[in-house]
């Protein structure tokens, strides 16, 4: 029974898949019924992630039936929460954009589903074959949804090339997971790492090539370079509450899995890619700065800045080689990306949802006249982007460069913090449009009423990314968690892979 109640979180959101599928086929359920629907089964989910969030644990389920390829503990559940909460988050922030667009429909949200179906499989698979499984359903979902705007000509080139791409890279994974298979004669994750550690020399040759290719995976889904080419123009053709989704959840997914291997199985030679890493940070970093500053579209200057964003987790990664604490550091810094990403991209959807479409930066001047209140949670949401204090991604990067400068990758963290200041630019370039030039004629009167679901879900994010910065010490009288105890969950989270 136990076991059961720990499968409950993807059942759940596995039988939510198949019902929104077979509901699909009629016509008298409207959006707003699948809106309504999902996020029931979402909050479902939620509460039977959350009922074991204080406990330390770690389960192979049901071993004599899935042959320990599924293993759940503290660390997995923690990404199942985040998984779950973005994705519900999607929704509520994206509740005004799905009802305006007429291409979304039931089987929409099946979609969505089976992506964080796979997502939430992903990171519980203890096994090279599962996690690829796994990714696989979570990605063609997203390529699906990509290619969901009927009304964008620019999202066919967008699928296209992330189709291509990310089949592509998911042959080196598969190679990889056969030159590990050569060498150890299996797949299982557990016993790979039992294979590192009583190999040495020539007979981890194989091994150390495997992982690199798997690495290359890892790296592509991330977008980090030199394989960040596809995510400018995905993101562009992509619906814009896909692209929040992409930048966040789905990037979190990816995490998930592979900080497990580099914690759990392969802590014992993650050194062999240092220098590798190194290199792949300080490109990232520089390359998607770059890419940042150029743009004058503001959904791909989000998108760019995400790239950058990568490139301080893959700082993060980069020190757990040396200093074990900047996992937790790692994993704060996904829950302060997941707040100001969703909340940065979905509020641009909620505001392009039936009105004028806001592209490029002018179309933004004069948000503050014409409708103040969202263009103070997009500033609250590109301040936490920049790392501004009292914000939770002042406090991600802060622990970020703290342990990466433990580790001894000062000049790192360095050029990392340097990043940030650039950053500033780019993104109080859009705060100043907003506030301090006049609207644009086309764009004054356009008569919104933000009463609305979306709306409320915004203002909850920018209260989360604002009490994450300034602590539920301050705001004493609110009873949510403070940063200690997130850092004290992500603690437990990593210490329950030591239960293996």
């Amino acid at each position: 029974m136990n076991q059961l109640i720990l499968l409950m979180p993807i059942l759940t959101v596995l039988v939510a898949s198949i019902v929104l599928m077979l509901l699909s086929m009629y016509d008298r359920f409207s959006t707003k019924y699948f809106i309504a629907l999902s996020s029931v089964f979402l909050i479902v989910a939620l509460g039977f992630s959350i009922a074991t969030l204080t406990h330390e644990y770690s389960i192979k389920v049901f071993s004599d039936i899935f042959n320990n390829v599924l293993i759940f503990d503290s660390f997995s559940n923690f990404f199942t929460i985040l998984l779950i909460a973005g994705t519900l988050l999607t929704i509520l922030i994206g509740e005004h954009y799905f009802l305006h667009r007429k291409y979304f429909k039931g089987e929409f949200f099946t979609i969505l589903m089976f992506a964080l179906f796979g997502m939430i499989l992903l990171g519980n698979a203890n096994e090279l074959i599962t996690a690829f499984i796994a990714l696989e359903i979570a990605s063609f979902s997203i390529y699906v949804m990509v290619g969901y705007n009927s009304d964008d000509n620019k999202r066919v080139e967008a699928i296209f090339k992330y189709l291509v791409l990310g089949s592509f890279i998911g042959a080196f994974y598969l190679l990889g997971t056969v030159l590990i298979y050569g060498a150890t004669q299996t797949t299982n994750l557990s016993e790979i790492s039992t294979y590192i550690s009583t190999h040495s020399g020539n007979d981890l040759a194989l091994v150390y090539i495997g992982l690199t290719l798997i690495l290359f995976t890892f790296l592509f889904k991330i977008a980090a370079f030199p394989f960040q080419s596809w995510l400018l123009d995905v993101y562009r053709g992509a619906p814009m509450i896909i692209t929040a989704y992409m930048a966040s959840v789905f990037k979190i997914a990816i995490f998930s899995f592979f900080l497990r291997v580099f914690l759990q199985d392969i802590t014992s030679v993650i050194d062999f890619w240092d220098s590798i890493m190194y290199v792949i940070v300080i490109l990232t970093l520089v390359f998607g700065t770059w890419l940042a500053i150029t743009q004058k579209i503001v959904k791909r200057m989000l998108a760019a800045s995400s790239i950058v964003h990568t490139g301080y987790l893959l700082l993060a990664f980069l020190a757990v080689g040396q200093n074990f604490e900047a996992a937790y550091a790692t994993m704060f810094y996904l829950i302060a990306y997941l707040l100001s990403a969703i909340g940065s991209f979905g509020l641009v959807s909620h505001i392009n949802s039936e009105t004028r479409v806001r592209v490029t930066y002018d179309d933004f001047k004069g948000l503050s006249k014409e409708r103040p209140f969202l263009a103070a949670m997009m500033t609250i949401f590109l301040l936490s982007l920049a790392g501004i204090p009292s914000t939770i991604g002042f406090i991600g990067k802060f622990y970020v460069f703290t342990e990466a400068i433990n580790a001894g990758f000062t000049s790192l963290a360095v050029l990392a913090i340097l990043a940030t200041i650039v950053s500033v630019y780019y993104y109080f370039k859009l705060i100043a449009v907003m506030y301090f030039y006049p609207a644009n004629a086309s764009c004054e009167s356009e008569g919104f009423n933000d009463k609305r679901v979306s709306t409320y879900a915004i203002a909850f994010i920018a209260l989360l990314t604002v009490l994450g910065g300034i602590g539920s010490a301050i705001v004493f009288f609110i009873p949510m968690p403070g940063i200690d105890n997130m850092i004290d969950i992500a603690q437990m989270s990593v210490q329950s892979l030591m239960m293996k």
